[in-house]
């Protein structure tokens, strides 16, 4: 079978893993901070938090935050309910604004509309399919509204703002979250990373991330009990505020880091994967590409297309499945979140969202990893295009 995306684990990846497993630590040790220092310095950020997944990391950073519960949040409707789902976590409200029919990222026209009809807390702009969303507007807006802004980036480690800078610099927001799903950019089998160039939220998640426990002496609240003659108590330490557990394990910050090695190479193969979709499909009259505009820009984790089923008579779901007869699995990305049951029971619906219902009705995500062959490439295209074609 042929995946729509697979992980990349080389030999020396897992040599790497075993040494941790077989010598050293399995949590809580120097792996985590090696893959943190890592991923902050490539993307270019000040300080890098792991955790347990992206949800986590989303979750913790609308709580580093600290903005009053039940403050409303503007996010995506194109996305894994995770977006959505940890601005519940947190005790806020999710507001769903539509998005552009060609990248599938959020409308800056219908985020401006909002800011200015509705008192936002936040907004989370979703890097769909790794295609940077237009940061620069979207900054511009919020910082007019004092609105923070929180990345998801799941799909974007190994992309670039459209100023060049690295997506989870945090050039144009409070906090970036990436996702380490086998599917994404890099692995740690699941995992996630949380980005920020802000010293008070960087402690805040370090003490959220771990029970709300607080190590550092100088901030102890019960300094006698905390301290002797001066100097912390090694054994000591104290939960000062409502925490979580979502640690990484130092095995799987072993694979991160060791993945870390190989990013540039993993994203380059991607980039020429997609351009060469591009150039291959140019000139076919079954489907369309998007977000071609962003090609170079983007960490290319999918390569969603637009058909126009009603046109040719056939449905997704049997287009999917033939495919699937030759080997060729394929994947849509997204249900609209508010199209879930557990949305629509809480009110959501997608009455002001035809962008995104038609980018849903169209959308299809063929196949793309950094071990995809040129021969297995335009076996997925020959079948596509047969198919689309009886």
């Amino acid at each position: 079978m042929i995946p729509y995306s697979k992980q990349t684990i080389t030999f020396f990846d897992a040599i790497y893993v075993a040494m941790q497993v077989r010598f050293k630590s399995l949590t809580q040790g120097k792996e985590i901070q090696k893959f943190e220092e890592s991923v902050a310095k490539y993307v270019g950020a000040k300080f890098a938090v792991a955790v347990s997944s992206a949800t986590a990391g989303l979750h913790l950073s609308h709580l580093a935050l600290g903005v009053p519960l039940g403050s409303k949040v503007v996010t995506s409707p194109i996305s894994f309910v995770a977006s959505a789902n940890s601005i519940l976590y947190a005790g806020l409200v999710p507001v769903f604004i539509d998005v552009e029919i060609e990248t599938g990222n959020i409308s800056t026209e219908k985020l401006s509309e909002t800011l200015r009809e509705e008192k936002i807390s936040t907004v989370v702009p979703v890097h769909y399919a790794g295609a940077p969303c237009n940061m620069k507007t979207i900054s511009k807006i919020c910082k007019e509204k004092k609105v923070y802004i929180i990345e998801d980036a799941a799909h974007a480690l190994g992309g670039n703002y459209e100023s060049g800078e690295k997506i989870g610099s945090c050039k144009y927001s409070d906090i970036t979250v990436f996702s380490f799903h086998p599917v994404k950019s890099i692995t740690t089998g699941e995992g996630g990373m949380i980005t920020t160039n802000s010293e008070e939220i960087y402690y805040k998640l370090l003490k959220l991330r771990s029970h709300g426990i607080q190590k550092n002496g100088t901030q102890f609240q019960n300094p006698i009990l905390g301290n002797t003659n001066g100097k912390p108590n090694p054994w000591y330490y104290e939960m000062d505020s409502m925490g979580y557990h979502y640690r990484m394990t130092e095995i799987q910050a072993a694979l991160g880091y060791s993945q870390m090695k190989k990013i540039d190479k993993f994203i380059n193969k991607r980039k020429k994967l997609a351009v060469r979709y591009d150039r291959l499909t140019s000139e076919n009259k079954y489907f369309k590409s998007i977000q071609q505009n962003t090609r170079m820009l983007s960490a290319n984790h999918l390569y969603p297309i637009q058909i126009d089923f009603t046109k040719i008579s056939k449905s997704r779901n049997e287009i999917m499945l033939k495919l699937r007869e030759k080997g060729v699995v394929t994947q849509v990305h997204y249900l609209p979140i508010p199209l879930h049951p557990y949305y629509e029971k809480l009110g959501y619906s997608t009455y002001n969202l035809p962008n995104a219902m038609n980018f849903y009705f169209q959308i299809l995500s063929i196949p793309i990893y950094p071990n995809l062959g040129k021969f297995t490439q335009n076996k997925v295209l020959k079948y596509l295009e047969k198919i689309l074609s009886e």
